[in-house]
């Protein structure tokens, strides 16, 4: 028998290779098998550990800008051949780093995230793996661009301000600077939305809300963006308004689409394709999968219900058992996505200090007992 184990992380409590461990040992108290562990994500938080962990790379760190101009030491992945940087823009850019009370993407930057990128590059990377989930900003990745090189100005020549307000006042957009190891490079975007840049469904109206703009910071914001890609037009080859995902992460997908080599795909297949999940469950008979939580929302492009899909498209097609922290309301529709059945890990009710104690022993244990079940019908 051949188990493949591909589980995103717990949110705070387990990495996926930690999440995949722990149900392969509970396994093998039960099961004579070959276990395989197959570290996966998404494309939000929780990417560059599994990348990092699958490939055998290391995590360093930059100190960078986060969100308001602050030093931050940020980390990002190498992979174990020293190829492929994984870099999550959160990790500079995101909301983590602002509070209830700071949020404004009005004024926020991803200049930070340019940072990492030139880390990166100084390091002789040349391939890159982005995660845009999370971000504090909307500033069309304004930000991320100056960091390398990129010069944007006012009609009278002066260099605008950081944040998604000012590209209001955006007349000039000089490239000249950029560093030239960006043209060199490629660059993978893993991004899960489908947004364009502007409008009722664009960046500003759909996730400016959730960083801090009001509804007249939302109308600023957007008539911004409406006013960078009209700068930008001129200057680019693709469509940075309307291509799906333009609007990702304050309008970052439109910055990596005018000005970058890349490629917009979904997180959990960029992962799944460095890991090589397909081709481990060619000869399997079972898969695991999982996340911290599994709910209504986890059809919706989330780590379980892809690979569900990748492994149903197998032949012949493979079952697929889900375990995960958290039971949730609306959890009955990833049966209808390709899960066959779910387990919740958590014995009973426990502070998150609780849980990160005894995450990995529950996850062992509950495997134990989908083993101990599997034992029946062999």
């Amino acid at each position: 028998m051949k188990i493949v184990i591909a589980s995103d992380s717990y949110k705070g409590t387990l990495t996926s290779r930690q999440v995949g461990e722990a149900a392969k040992e509970g396994l093998g108290r039960v099961l004579d098998a070959e276990i395989v562990v197959c570290p996966m994500a998404d494309g939000g938080e929780g990417t560059m550990r599994a990348l990092v962990d699958a490939s055998g790379g290391k995590v360093v760190t930059a100190n960078v800008s986060d969100p308001f101009g602050n030093s931050v030491e940020a980390p990002y992945g190498i992979s174990g051949d020293g190829s492929t940087a994984v870099i999550e823009m959160a990790a500079a850019s995101g909301i983590q780093h602002t509070t209830a009370e700071t949020r404004d993407p009005t004024i926020t930057s991803t200049f930070g995230t340019g940072q990492l990128i030139s880390h990166a590059l100084r390091q002789g990377v040349r391939s890159f793996i982005i995660g845009l989930g999370g971000s504090a900003t909307n500033d069309a990745g304004a930000g991320m661009l100056q960091a390398l090189g990129v010069s944007f100005t006012d009609e009278n020549g002066e260099e605008l301000a950081p944040g998604g307000a000012s590209l209001s006042h955006l007349a000039h957009i000089d490239t000249s600077g950029m560093d030239p190891r960006i043209k060199q490079s490629h660059f993978r975007i893993a991004c899960d939305v489908d947004n364009p840049l502007i409008g009722d469904d664009g960046a500003s109206a759909i996730y400016g809300p959730q960083k801090g703009a009001s509804r007249e910071d939302i109308v600023l914001l957007d008539r911004a963006l409406a006013n960078f890609a009209t700068v930008a037009g001129g200057q680019v080859e693709r469509d940075i308004v309307h291509t799906p995902g333009a609007g990702a992460a304050g309008g970052m997908g439109a910055a990596f689409l005018g000005y970058f080599p890349c490629s917009l795909e979904k997180g959990a297949a960029i992962v799944a394709d460095v890991t090589q999940l397909k081709k481990h469950m060619e000869d399997a008979d079972i898969v695991i999968t999982g996340e911290g939580g599994i709910n209504h929302q986890t059809v919706f492009g989330k780590t379980p219900v892809y690979v569900a899909k990748v492994a149903k498209e197998n032949t012949p097609p493979l079952p697929v058992i889900a375990l995960c922290g958290s039971v949730e309301e609306g959890y009955e529709t990833v049966f209808d996505a390709g899960i066959d059945a779910v387990f919740s890990t958590v014995a009973g009710p426990a502070e998150l200090e609780e849980l990160k104690r005894v995450s990995f022993q529950n996850v062992a244990q509950t495997a134990e007992n989908v083993a101990r079940l599997m034992g029946l019908y062999r």
